[in-house]
C-alpha cells in the first residue's frame, strides 16, 4: 500500500511549489463547511498533496492565500484540517498535513469529551477482538463469529460518530475529516450507510 501511495503522489511531486500551493488552497476552498469521509477521492488526493506539501514546507513559504475561514495548525503552520479517528481518546484530532495531534482529547469541550470518551471506549473494546491472541481466540469458542459481531458493531459506531460527534467540530473548524474504515476488522467505507452529505 505504501508503494501504491508513493506512486499516486508522483503527480503532486511533479508540481512546482506555486502550483501545488494553489491546488491545495483551491481544494480547501471546495471542502469548506462539511464533514468528509477519509476515503472520499477528493480527500485522498488532498492527503497525498498535503504530504508532499509538508515535505516541501509549502505553507511556510506563503505562496498563496489560504481560504480565510481556516485557522492555522500550531504543529506545522498548515491550514487546520483535523481528522477524527477511532483512536480519538489517545490521539485527539489529528492534522491532515503532518499527522500530529492538533487538539488533544483533554481539550475537547466537556460535554463532547464525555460522549466521545464513551464512544471511544466502546469502539476500542470491539476493535480489540481483531487483536486477540491465540489463547483468547480459542477461549471464545467461535472467533469468526466474535470477529463478525465486532465488525458489525464497529460499523454502527463509525456511523454514530459521523452523525452525532464529527458534526460538532464544524462549530470549531471549517471542515473535518472522519475515518470511515477499520482495516483490522475488515470494515470498508462502502460498508457504512451514511447520508449522502456524510
Amino acid at each position: 500500500m505504501d508503494r501504491l501511495w508513493r506512486e499516486y503522489s508522483q503527480v503532486f511531486r511533479g508540481f512546482d511549489d506555486l502550483t501545488l500551493a494553489r491546488w491545495m488552497a483551491q481544494t480547501l476552498g471546495q471542502i469548506e463547511g462539511r464533514a468528509w469521509r477519509l476515503s472520499h477521492p477528493l480527500l485522498s488526493a488532498y492527503r497525498l498533496a498535503a504530504q508532499v506539501g509538508h515535505d516541501r514546507q509549502i505553507w511556510f513559504k506563503r505562496l498563496v492565500s489560504v481560504p480565510s475561514a481556516y485557522g492555522v495548525a500550531e504543529c506545522c503552520r498548515a491550514p487546520l484540517l483535523p481528522l477524527f479517528t477511532r483512536d480519538v481518546i489517545d490521539s485527539g484530532l489529528v492534522c491532515q498535513h503532518c499527522s500530529e495531534t492538533v487538539v488533544p482529547f483533554s481539550e475537547f469541550p466537556d460535554q463532547a469529551r464525555k460522549q466521545i470518551g464513551e464512544w471511544g471506549e466502546s469502539y476500542a473494546q470491539h476493535h480489540a477482538v481483531a487483536h486477540w491472541d491465540d489463547l483468547r481466540r480459542q477461549q471464545s469458542g467461535d472467533y469468526e463469529t466474535a470477529c463478525e459481531k465486532a465488525a458489525q458493531e464497529a460499523e454502527r459506531l463509525l456511523v454514530v460518530a459521523s452523525r452525532e460527534m464529527v458534526p460538532r467540530f464544524l462549530d470549531m473548524f471549517q471542515a473535518v475529516v472522519w475515518e470511515d474504515q477499520d482495516e483490522c476488522l475488515e470494515v470498508r467505507p462502502e460498508d457504512l450507510e451514511v447520508d449522502a452529505e456524510g
